[in-house]
């Protein structure tokens, strides 16, 4: 298989189905949260751990698997999470209790931490610089998929059938998936690690690329900006669901419907517009007015109503900074590097994610959701300030012609 043979749209569109499928079985966590400690017997303190320890592993494997894909290639490390974690979903099924149900998430991790940053690579690999922007949008999309359909169809289905349908509906659409993969997503042919994979070498590669202040710094941004959204959203059905007697199933399933829409129609947007303009203006708006929102939700959010402008606001200061910041990192490496650099990106993401899910439950219990929202505030101003003046633009080449995907000059004598 090679280029000629598949339209870059196919290819999105893979991708964007990927992400659908593995941002879906994730985002489900926090509305049917409550649900699953009803059913489980579990306290408000330990349901963060069912989300830390996901984003744990995530990190964890995401780190193990980086030099692997820049090894192996990027289309063997799709069909290898993909197949994962439809296994980890359909595993679901067999959790009967609280012990058995964190086993689950920890295997789904695994997975998840495989194809973490997977698409975002291959979207560096295959696409040029000026266009990564545009399609990186529209993969990204398939969250706000994930909010529109998945979610919301999520909610009802664990309403009705129990906290495990969900994830069997998730595990079908990521074998579809792969099956999408297999036939239609070629290796795109940039230059792989020619080195022998060892753990020291890995072990080497990660230093090496964290002795680069860019990366260092972003790392700490992907850190801050996983840890806010963490901190923010993991409770707030909880919160909501008990402050308002609104706050239905059907009305938290309604909420992330919303939130949705905003995503779909931010994201490719925000992208697009950065491929034209640059990544670091936008991304900073965004964070300042995200971080905004996230201070004043509790004094704003009096009545469950006005939960769904303050969401959807949210969703769209989301969405804007994800595309650009994606984009922008896939060039500050070379070709044979980079999935190593999204997955230590993402890892460390995802530790944030992980510890922002364990301190959102003692925080949320001690001291109520307003604790959570403010310090998710700060987490994501720092975000955006470490973009602004830590983590360098790379110069927009001129626009290829239709059809053309060559790699852009590399971005410094630095960047191997």
């Amino acid at each position: 298989m090679n280029r000629s043979e598949t339209r870059p749209g196919t290819i999105v569109f893979a991708l964007w189905l990927l992400v659908f499928s593995a941002a879906s079985q994730i985002m489900i966590i926090s509305p049917i949260l409550p649900q699953i400690g009803e059913d489980l017997g579990v306290g408000d303190a330990a349901l963060g751990t069912l989300v830390s320890a996901y984003a744990l592993m995530v990190g964890v494997f995401a780190i193990i698997s980086g030099p692997i894909s820049d090894k192996i290639g990027r289309r063997r490390i799709l069909l290898l999470g993909t197949g994962v974690m439809t296994v980890a979903l359909v595993l679901h099924a067999f959790a009967d209790d609280y012990v058995s149900f964190l086993a689950v998430r920890l295997f789904a991790g695994m997975a998840g931490g495989v194809l973490s940053g997977s698409a975002v690579s291959y979207v560096g690999d295959y696409f040029p610089y000026n266009r990564r922007g545009w399609a990186t949008g529209w993969i990204m999309s398939g969250a706000a998929f994930g909010q529109i359909i998945g979610i919301p169809l999520g909610v009802v289905i664990a309403d009705r059938l129990g906290i495990k349908a969900p994830f069997a509906v998730f595990a079908v659409t990521m074998g579809l998936t792969w099956i999408l993969i297999w036939l239609k997503v070629p290796q795109p042919d940039v230059k792989r690690s020619q080195g022998r994979l060892t753990v020291g070498g890995a072990l080497r590669d990660y230093l090496a690329m964290l002795a680069r202040p860019e990366i260092a710094w972003a790392s700490v941004a992907f850190f801050l900006m996983f840890l806010g959204i963490s901190l923010y959203v993991v409770y707030l059905p909880t919160w909501l669901e008990r402050s308002f007697a609104e706050a239905t199933p059907n009305g938290i399933a309604a909420l992330f419907f919303v939130g949705g829409i905003a995503n779909v129609f931010t994201g490719p947007q925000a992208g697009k517009l950065s491929d034209r303009i640059g990544r670091k203006s936008i991304i900073l708006i965004a964070c300042t007015g995200l971080s905004i929102v996230m201070l004043f939700t509790t004094v704003v959010v009096t009545s469950f109503w006005l939960a769904y402008p303050v969401f959807f606001l949210t969703m769209v200061l989301v969405a804007m900074r994800v595309s650009p910041f994606s984009a922008l990192l896939t060039a500050l490496v070379n070709d044979h590097r980079r999935g190593s650099l999204m997955s230590l990106t993402v890892a460390l993401g995802q530790v944030g994610f992980a510890f922002g899910g364990a301190i959102a439950g003692p925080l949320f219990a001690q001291r109520g959701y307003g604790s959570n929202a403010a310090l998710g505030a700060a987490s994501v101003l720092g975000m955006g300030l470490i973009v602004w003046f830590f983590i360098p633009e790379p110069e927009m080449v001129p626009r290829a012609a239709p059809g053309a995907l060559e790699t852009p000059a590399a971005p410094g004598p630095d960047a191997g």
